[in-house]
Formats: structure tokens, sequence, C-alpha cells
């Protein structure tokens, strides 16, 4: 199934906590890259808060279930899987 990059953000964030992947263009390099993912993860966090607004430059904070904290570029995704389902993304 195809879907926006705007869909994508929206079946991510009705995730609820659970586990989505995600297979995505990484900004540094060009390499493909699969991951797995969380929204809602609140060990670790300070409180301290972000020093920018992720939104501004299309950035998705996520809990990526091998490496802590990290950013998705919503420009650069390919597919997300979700429940056993694969979303491709198309714009």
């Amino acid at each position: 199934m195809t879907i926006t990059t705007n869909e994508a953000v929206e079946k991510i964030q009705g995730t609820k906590g659970k586990v989505f992947g995600v297979t995505f263009i990484k900004r540094t390099n060009g390499e493909v890259r699969n991951g797995s993912y969380r929204l809602g993860v609140q060990k670790g966090v300070t409180g301290e808060g972000r020093k920018f607004d992720p939104s501004e430059k299309n950035l998705l904070g996520v809990f990526d279930m091998n490496n802590g904290f990290r950013f998705l570029d919503l420009n650069n995704l390919l597919n997300v899987t979700i429940g056993g389902r694969t979303f491709e993304i198309e714009d």
C-alpha cells in the first residue's frame, strides 16, 4: 500500500507506544537504513527540553530500540511497518 509522508506520520503517531519499523535514507551519507522505533519513551528524559523545534526541520523525535533517542528525517522515509503491515511512502 502506498501512502504520503503526512499519512505515515499520522500512522506513526497512532502507534501509542508500540514498536514500529522504518526504512529511510540516512542524511549524512545516503545509506539506506532500517530500524525499530517507539514514541512516548520517558526513561532517560531529564525534563530540560530540546534546544530547537524538530518540526521546523521536518524531524520526528523517536526512541531507537538499539541506540536510544534519535530523530527521523521525514523527507527521507521510504517505508513504515506498523502492526505487520508495510506502507511504501510516495509524495
